[in-house]
């Protein structure tokens, strides 16, 4: 499939997804990329170096400067695929870019392709927006249910 380059580049690693926005700014702990928003179904789960796939970032610009810092620590996602352009997530990458030279790429995709790229266990990104997905992941309900088992 191929979405909506918001950020170039190209990236590959497990999904982690949630059909939840995410708030960066006390919902992501730019240290050790865990997702440490205690009500969001990721809790607990660790995004760094993931394709974190997110309807949309929530919250304010609070949220590009924690991705940036992430950016820095090594601790943000390998790549991140939005339901629509989010601007939050990419002026972060857009900056990491200028700042550090390794941008986030990002891409934004329609409804029916963002089902497909949430049920996915790993997913390609490549730099004019072509996202390749593999195998059936555990996306946030196989992970809810496994965790309260």
């Amino acid at each position: 499939m191929r979405g909506r380059p918001l950020v170039p580049g190209a990236a590959a690693g497990a999904v982690l997804s949630s059909e939840q926005p995410l708030s960066f700014w006390g919902g992501y702990d730019q240290r050790t990329g865990e997702i440490i928003d205690r009500r969001h179904p990721l809790s607990g789960r660790n995004a760094a170096g993931t394709v974190l796939v997110l309807p949309a970032s929530r919250g304010s610009s609070t949220t590009s400067a924690v991705l940036l810092e992430a950016v820095r620590a090594g601790t943000a996602p390998a790549a991140i695929v939005t339901l629509g352009p989010d601007r939050f997530l990419a002026l972060a990458s857009i900056v990491a870019l200028e700042m550090f030279q390794a941008p986030v790429p990002m891409v934004a995709v329609e409804a029916a392709d963002f089902a497909i790229v949430r049920a996915a266990a790993f997913a390609t990104v490549e730099s004019d927006g072509t996202i390749r997905c593999d195998g059936s992941g555990a996306g946030e309900s196989h992970f809810e249910a496994s965790r309260h088992a």
